[in-house]
C-alpha cells in the first residue's frame, strides 16, 4: 500500500505543478491517496461575490481539485465528465474550507466520487459529486517499463 501511496503523491505533485488555478485559489494539500484527497484553502476577499459571500465557484473550484487529486491518485489519468454541487451554507472571507474526496466506486472505465467541503467549525458549506472517466493512459509510463 505504501507504493500506491507513493504513486499517488507524485501523480498529484505533478498534476499541482501544472495547474496554476488551485496555486492561485492557495489550496493546500493535507491527505493525498489512492481514490481519495483531502485539501484545505483560506478564502480570500477577491474571491467575494456582490453579497459579500464567496462565489459558488470557489468551493466548486476547491471541490473539483479534490476529485481531480483523488481520481488520478490510482495512477491512471482520469477526467471528469459530470460533476454537481450543492452549497448549504454561505462562505465569508477568513474562512478556511476543507474538501474531503471519497471513492464511492470504481470500474476500469468509470469512477464516481464525493467530496464533502467544511468550514473551520466543521460545518458543510457544500457537497459536490463527480463522475470521472478512466483513460488508459498511465502518469509515468516510463516507470511500468521494468
Amino acid at each position: 500500500m505504501d507504493n500506491q501511496i507513493d504513486l499517488s503523491k507524485k501523480v498529484v505533485d505533478r498534476m499541482f505543478d501544472n495547474d496554476p488555478f488551485s496555486q492561485w485559489l492557495g489550496i493546500e494539500r493535507v491527505e493525498v491517496g489512492p481514490g481519495q484527497c483531502v485539501l484545505r484553502m483560506l478564502v480570500r476577499d477577491e474571491m467575494l461575490n456582490g453579497f459579500s459571500i464567496a462565489h459558488g465557484g470557489i468551493s466548486y473550484s476547491l471541490a473539483d481539485s479534490a476529485l481531480a487529486f483523488a481520481s488520478n491518485g490510482h495512477g491512471r489519468m482520469s477526467v471528469s465528465v459530470e460533476t454537481s454541487i450543492s452549497h448549504t451554507l454561505p462562505v465569508r472571507s477568513g474562512d478556511v474550507l476543507t474538501a474531503t474526496a471519497t471513492e464511492l466506486n470504481r470500474t476500469d472505465k468509470i469512477a464516481l466520487y464525493e467530496v464533502r467541503v467544511t468550514n473551520q467549525d466543521g460545518k458543510p458549506v457544500a457537497f459536490f459529486k463527480g463522475t470521472v472517466y478512466r483513460t488508459p493512459k498511465t502518469w509515468f509510463p516510463e516507470d511500468e517499463s521494468n
